[in-house]
């Protein structure tokens, strides 16, 4: 899919994009990011900082989002830049949902911002790995 900017308005939502996280693509962004921390490979060490578990590191859930966007958007050149602020751990066997909403638009630039998330829901209530951040678009004729 490649979005338009004609076809974009204030308050759109981009379609989300859900992950399970499972163990094993934490153990594979650990070896490829080269971040082996003990906090995301070892139940020990993440139980005595206060976790459940192991934890999946920031910016897999990072990835995640920028994934989300590069789908949507149908080109990653289009992606000028993301913010992020990292708000909560995920953990194993979570499903983390990524998305966002078209906040503002540039016609001159042909550029839009658009605020981004992360959520996860625990325990009855919604969590936020990823929130208040935002990600800049450049859509081409």
């Amino acid at each position: 899919m490649t979005v338009r900017f004609e076809d974009l308005s204030v308050g759109d939502e981009i379609p989300s994009r859900a992950r399970l996280v499972s163990r094993e693509d934490v153990k594979a962004y650990a070896d490829a990011s080269g971040d082996q921390n003990p906090l995301h490979q070892d139940d020990e060490v993440a139980r005595a900082a206060g976790f459940p578990g192991i934890i999946a590191h920031g910016m897999f859930t990072m990835g995640h989002l920028v994934s989300c966007l590069v789908d949507w958007l149908g080109e990653v050149e289009a992606l000028r830049r993301v913010h992020v602020q990292f708000r909560a751990p995920v953990f194993m066997g979570e499903t983390i949902v990524a998305g966002g909403a078209v906040r503002s638009l540039d016609a001159e630039t042909r550029t839009a911002v658009l605020d981004v998330w992360v959520k996860v829901e625990r325990g009855g209530a919604t969590e936020w790995p990823i929130r208040r951040s935002e990600a800049e678009v450049r859509l081409a004729r």
